[in-house]
Parts: C-alpha cells; sequence; structure tokens
C-alpha cells in the first residue's frame, strides 16, 4: 500500500481473522431488517428493507408501528444495540458473543417492553441450510476489532458509492446494506422494463426477485467474503446482461469478469492497497457501469450530469 494511503481507513478485512464474527452479524442484522421488513409499506424493488450507514454503525431509520415510529441502530463504535421509540422510550443491548437465539430472544423482548411487539419470519434468507433464529446457538461470535473494521471499510465505501451515486439523474436507488445478502450496494436504472427474472435465489420467493428485477439495471455492491469465497469484493453486473458484456474492457486492470458469478469483480485488497482507492473504485464503478449503458442502448446523455454543485 502506498505511503500516503492510511491503512485505519481501508483496514485490511482477511475473512479468516473474522468469519464466525461475520457469520454472527449476518444472522443479527436479518432479524433486524425482517424487523423494518415486517412493519414497513413495501417500496419498489424491496427499497424498505434494506439498512444504511451511519457515524456509528448501521441503522433501519424510522420504523411505523401504528401512529408511533421506533428506530433500531447498530452501534459498532459502543458495540451496543439501540432501539428508541418516536415518543421517548429507549432500550439497548449489549453487542458481544452471545447466541443469535438469545440476541432474538432479547430483541423482542425489548420491542415489547417497549410496546412496539413485531413478529417477523423467524429463518434467515438468501443463505444455505438456514437456522431458525430461535433455535440458533450456533452464530454466537462477536469480536468486537473486527467489526469495527468492517464497519470502517463500509464507512469508506458508502462515501465512494454516493460520490459515484450522484452522477446519475434517472431512477436509482439508494447506497443500502441489504441483509439479506450482506451487502452494500447502489443500482441504475435505464427506465426499460427488464425480461421476467429467473429467481433461484436461496430461501427467498421468486416473486420479490422478479419485482426486483422489473426493469432494466446496472448494479454496483461491496460483499465481504464468506467461508466458500474467503475474500472481500466489489461487483458489478447488469440485468439483463447486454451482448458483449463480459468481454468489456473495464478498469482498473486488476479488474476481471467472474462467470461462476456472472459479473465483474474487484478485490477489496486492490482497491485498499491502491495509492489512491477512491479513484480506483470509481474507475471499477464508472467503467463497469459504462460497459453496461453502451451495450444495452441506455440514453446516457439523459440519464447522466457532471459538473454541477458546489464544486463545478
Amino acid at each position: 500500500m502506498s505511503d500516503s494511503v492510511d491503512s485505519t481507513l481501508w483496514p485490511a478485512l482477511p475473512y479468516a481473522d473474522w468469519g464466525p464474527t461475520a457469520e454472527t452479524l449476518h444472522m443479527w442484522t436479518q432479524i433486524v431488517g425482517k424487523i423494518r421488513l415486517r412493519q414497513s409499506p413495501w417500496v419498489n424493488h424491496s427499497w424498505h428493507v434494506p439498512l444504511y450507514l451511519t457515524a456509528r454503525g448501521l441503522t433501519t431509520s424510522p420504523i411505523p408501528h401504528g401512529k408511533r415510529t421506533f428506530q433500531i441502530d447498530f452501534d459498532f463504535r459502543d458495540h451496543r444495540l439501540a432501539v428508541e421509540t418516536s415518543d421517548g422510550g429507549s432500550r439497548e443491548l449489549p453487542l458481544e458473543p452471545r447466541t443469535t437465539a438469545d440476541f432474538f430472544d432479547s430483541l423482542m423482548l425489548v420491542l415489547n417492553d417497549l410496546d412496539v411487539p413485531v413478529s417477523i419470519h423467524g429463518s434467515p434468507n438468501e443463505v444455505e441450510n438456514p437456522i431458525p433464529f430461535a433455535e440458533d446457538t450456533v452464530h454466537a461470535a462477536y469480536d468486537r476489532d473486527a467489526v469495527r473494521r468492517f464497519w470502517q471499510a463500509l464507512h469508506q465505501i458508502d462515501r465512494v458509492f454516493h460520490k459515484f451515486r450522484a452522477g446519475f439523474i434517472g431512477k436509482c436507488s439508494p447506497v443500502h446494506f441489504f441483509w439479506g445478502s450482506f451487502d452494500l450496494a447502489v443500482t441504475r436504472f435505464s427506465g426499460r422494463p427488464a425480461p421476467e427474472h429467473p429467481g433461484g435465489i436461496p430461501n427467498m420467493p421468486d416473486w420479490v426477485a422478479r419485482e426486483a428485477y422489473s426493469h432494466e439495471v446496472s448494479s454496483a455492491g461491496f460483499w465481504p467474503g464468506s467461508a466458500a469465497a474467503p475474500q472481500a469484493i466489489f461487483y458489478s453486473y447488469a440485468y439483463p446482461a447486454p451482448d458483449g458484456f463480459s468481454a468489456a474492457r473495464v478498469a482498473p486492470a486488476a479488474a476481471a469478469w467472474n462467470s461462476d458469478l456472472g459479473e465483474f469483480v474487484l478485490s477489496y485488497d486492490a482497491v485498499r492497497e491502491s495509492a489512491d482507492p477512491d479513484a480506483t473504485l470509481l474507475a471499477f464503478l464508472e467503467s463497469t457501469y459504462a460497459a453496461a449503458a453502451d451495450g444495452a442502448n441506455w440514453d446516457r446523455a439523459s440519464l447522466e450530469r457532471s459538473g454541477f454543485g458546489p464544486d463545478a
């Protein structure tokens, strides 16, 4: 890594160092995300379900509950889960090594105590061999330092993703954290309908995938890896993928097409170890989007903007 790049801003994320914690945190974010899902009106492409980055961790943002609202925040600085209601109620749970079953039971008791009870589908989505939350004594790790590094990486990535998002004036998703797939993502839309998605995502209804991909997209994101694929990556894909998309030339040189995933990938380490991580990541985002948009003949002139705002 260049001496000019602060490694605390873009920390190393070797999956071997925090795999059990990552798997546990995935389950905990699923529980919190499902609470938001259960209480929120459906928004196109499931935009009512993700979490969002804060200066301390991840938040649901306000969740409706009758005439009141409540909010759940993961605080990865003081390692607590905070639950607050619009009428002044507040409770918190420590984020520490504990089973997912205990986390689930404790959070449901907190919601009941605050008079915002919620009943959720009690099993995780988008994972193989899911264990019901109330029975999950397998996922129980919580390494504070590993979680802090993960949040610090998300903080930098979220910042760059927002810069990328600002260049698009067509329909575009927020920058949001999907708890099902455990990734941070941002998606641009051409405005045209897409062919029906085939579905087939593990433990997720096909109709959800079909609604999510009802229109043409170019989507990019960050995924921290898994036990089966233990490398943190940035990814970019198009649905539907235009002819020749996989053969497009994209930047930086370390980026490559992954035929198993059906998307372009760039390792997180290639970004964090570069002389300018922001520029390296933006080059990947811009070049893969251009490959998708040009390949599918998007009306880029009407969908993009530049030179706008205080820096113009």
